[in-house]
């Protein structure tokens, strides 16, 4: 179920306050990295925007109103190495790329997430093997504007009432992963501009989640 939007202490806020109703327009954030103040980005960064594109469209395959979902990433050539079968499963391009670079990365999803968790509570509860080479999440979220988000209740249950009802709401699907480097990445699609062609991508587009993400890695 969606949950609703974010207080000022949730890591789900995203930059400059709330997503904008523009916040998924692909000629403002592209969905790949790119050469930013002339620095072309890192393979890390490449493979890691690859790979948390991958798990949004991943999860929009199931729609709307889904649970928190927890990823693993990994390093596909680590995997093959300890177990070759996996070639069999995974897409011809992605073994090839893997057998090139080491960096190239297979993510693995996490069961037994409980629905009812806080997500401060299970991101303080994860840690992670060294065979991980980083982690990604799938969260949904309701936006309003800042001028809306002086109205909203502080019961949870009436201020959930308050969002679906708000006509300027913006449902928002929230990607974001990071290895532990500190390397990040985030895909956002919202529900109004539900296509992968407007899922928007960035290293620090929800900076807090970024940061808690990070700390389970400490």
């Amino acid at each position: 179920m969606t949950e609703p939007a974010p207080r000022p202490a949730d890591p789900t806020s995203p930059s400059t306050s709330p997503v904008d109703t523009d916040a998924a327009a692909p000629e403002q954030r592209t969905a790949q990295p790119s050469a930013a103040g002339g620095q072309a980005p890192s393979m890390a960064e490449i493979f890691l925007a690859q790979a948390v594109t991958e798990v949004e469209a991943h999860v929009a395959t199931t729609g709307w109103d889904a649970p928190l979902r927890v990823f693993a990433l990994v390093s596909t050539q680590a995997a093959l190495e300890a177990e070759p079968a996996l070639a069999d499963a995974l897409p011809a391009e992605a073994v090839d790329a893997a057998r090139d670079n080491p960096l190239h990365l297979t993510s693995v999803e996490q069961d037994g997430v409980p629905e009812s968790i806080q997500l401060d509570d299970l991101l303080a509860s994860i840690t992670w093997p060294e065979a991980v080479a980083g982690a990604a999440l799938v969260v949904e979220r309701i936006i309003l504007p800042p001028s809306a988000e002086e109205g909203v209740p502080e019961d949870p249950a009436a201020a959930l009432a308050y969002l679906a009802e708000h006509p300027d709401r913006q449902d928002v699907r929230m990607a974001v992963g990071v290895l532990r480097d500190g390397t990040s990445w985030c895909a956002l699609r919202t529900r109004t501009n539900d296509t992968a062609s407007d899922v928007a991508g960035g290293p620090a587009l929800v900076p807090g989640l970024v940061d808690a993400l990070r700390a389970t890695f400490d």
